[in-house]
């Protein structure tokens, strides 16, 4: 039973190193998540001045409102992890207790037995009666065993009731923590109800001025309506222009090859022709050493073969000066014969290799003259740096952060539920004063001037488009290159008094979502 007890306080242990991990974690949370509203506050503290009536103000409150939900909710699961730890520090507490009572009672029998033998107190005379000096010696080893004995029992109650204390600390401060916690937790309640209030009030200022806002909204709408026209009467005349511009260059490039391959195949003859007639000098030269190699071949086995026979006429006959002086000078021409043999098929050798050193560099003479005609006619294989290949890695649109109030497709107004926006991008509240820059090198397309006094700006890369709207003021004009980051304008107020830039990314004659594109 106490082993069963033992392994299941063994689970709760653990239980509650689990949850002190966890209740860390939400406590990281939180903090994060009290900065982020915290940001949100000195946001709105700076536009307070601008306007709160607008979609950016009130998507800010309605952020930091679930921002603090999240905080209150992660509070409620600290505090039942908080619980969680008081209830096993009480079960731990109790299972102290009760191996605390069994140490004492196991020293209280310890110190009854001692009692009851009193001729062990007297240690010296324990000791002197005993019979003989090795009986003394296991007497005293006896004494001192039982006096650590009592000492080792002793000190295993003082830790356990020191343990003991601990934990009841550890779960007092746990009490405490709670305490705390739930006044924060209290706190934190009043503070959402009266943002949630806040809300309340600004949704219901907005219905209040519902007619008004419509109306503004539906003339927003028909300005981007016209604006859209415009962006897609450019961009197709871009891509008209693209695709005419293309047609020319594949003509004068299929031109430009056509007349390089001539110029190639020129050359090719000609380099063909030289390597013809040196490749047959080459032949010649190579016969001449096979003929030269099988001559000194042939006499070396002629020379070899005298002085075979002169060596055997030698060895039946009596060696003199004379016969010896002739077997020199064969020897002599034998040698002769060998090393002219031998020079002439090194010679034969370099012939060969010559031929395949002549085959191989009229091969590379060949490309050579094809690579020089290509580039002397203009003809380039390089291609440039692609806009689709840096999709998800686009820079950021402007050069402060801002707060996406509208996101791409068909959405629904997030106050008044019978209007539905279209938007081609999306767009991006920011404050006052906050530059749009160009989220990749291109070519400004075109600078147009909408009839509510703001300007757009449309940037070409290739086959795609980005399009800044909304600038109060531009930096850029048609037909300049701009670089990655390069400033185009500063965004403008817009009619609910928020400064709202709307970006929006083309892919040819189609708008795509540009949260797919930029890095924010």
């Amino acid at each position: 039973m106490i082993k069963k007890f033992s392994f299941l306080i063994g689970v709760l242990i653990f239980g509650l190193h689990q949850g002190q991990q966890k209740k860390e974690q939400l406590q990281k949370q939180n903090a994060e998540l009290k900065k982020q509203i915290a940001q949100i506050n000195t946001d709105l503290a700076k536009t307070r001045s601008e306007s709160k009536l607008s979609i950016a103000y009130l998507t800010s409150v309605n952020q930091k409102l679930i921002l603090r939900e999240k905080v209150y909710n992660n509070t409620q699961k600290e505090k039942r992890f908080i619980e969680d730890d008081i209830y096993l520090r009480q079960l731990e507490i109790n299972r102290q207790n009760k191996e605390l009572a069994v140490l004492r009672k196991n020293y209280a029998e310890v110190l009854v037995n001692a009692y009851k033998n009193k001729g062990v107190q007297n240690k010296v005379t324990f000791i002197l009666s005993s019979k003989n000096l090795g009986e003394a010696i296991r007497r005293v080893q006896y004494l001192k065993q039982y006096a650590d004995y009592q000492d080792k029992k002793a000190a295993e109650i003082t830790n356990a009731a020191n343990q003991i204390k601990k934990t009841i600390a550890q779960r007092q401060n746990s009490v405490k923590e709670k305490e705390n916690l739930l006044l924060t937790q209290q706190k934190d309640l009043a503070t959402i109800n009266a943002e949630r209030a806040q809300k309340e009030q600004l949704v219901a200022e907005f219905k209040k001025n519902e007619s008004k806002l419509t109306a503004e909204l539906k003339q927003k709408q028909v300005q981007s309506k016209a604006l859209e026209g415009q962006i897609r009467a450019i961009i197709a005349e871009e891509i008209r222009i693209a695709k005419a511009e293309e047609e020319a260059r594949k003509k004068a490039e299929a031109e430009k090859i056509r007349l390089a391959k001539l110029a190639a195949e020129r050359e090719k003859a000609r380099i063909e022709a030289e390597a013809k007639a040196r490749a047959e000098a080459l032949e010649r030269e190579r016969r001449i050493a096979e003929a030269e190699a099988k001559r000194a071949a042939e006499l070396a086995a002629k020379r070899a073969e005298e002085e075979r026979k002169r060596n055997e006429e030698a060895a039946r006959t009596e060696a003199n000066a004379r016969d010896e002086a002739r077997k020199l000078a064969a020897k002599k021409a034998s040698d002769e014969a060998a090393a002219k043999a031998k020079a002439a098929a090194n010679k034969l050798e370099a012939a060969k290799a010559a031929e395949l050193a002549l085959a191989k560099r009229k091969e590379e003479d060949k490309k050579a003259a094809e690579s020089k005609a290509m580039t002397n006619y203009g003809v380039s294989t390089a291609s440039g740096s692609s806009f689709a290949e840096n999709r998800g890695r686009l820079g950021y649109p402007a050069d402060r952060a801002g707060q996406i109030t509208h996101r791409f497709g068909r959405q629904p107004h997030p106050v008044f539920k019978n209007i539905t926006e279209e938007n081609n991008g999306i767009k991006i509240s920011v404050p006052s004063g906050t530059r749009a820059k160009s989220v990749y090198p291109g070519s400004v397309s075109s600078v147009l001037a909408n009839n509510d006094g703001t300007k757009t700006v449309i940037i070409k890369h290739g086959s795609y488009f980005t399009i800044y709207s909304n600038l109060g003021s531009v930096s850029v004009s048609k037909g300049q290159q701009v670089s990655s980051g390069t400033p185009v304008g500063t965004v403008a107020q817009d009619f609910d008094g928020a400064y709202t830039l709307d970006f929006q990314v083309w892919n040819g004659s189609t708008p795509v979502d540009p949260l797919g594109w930029i890095s924010y």
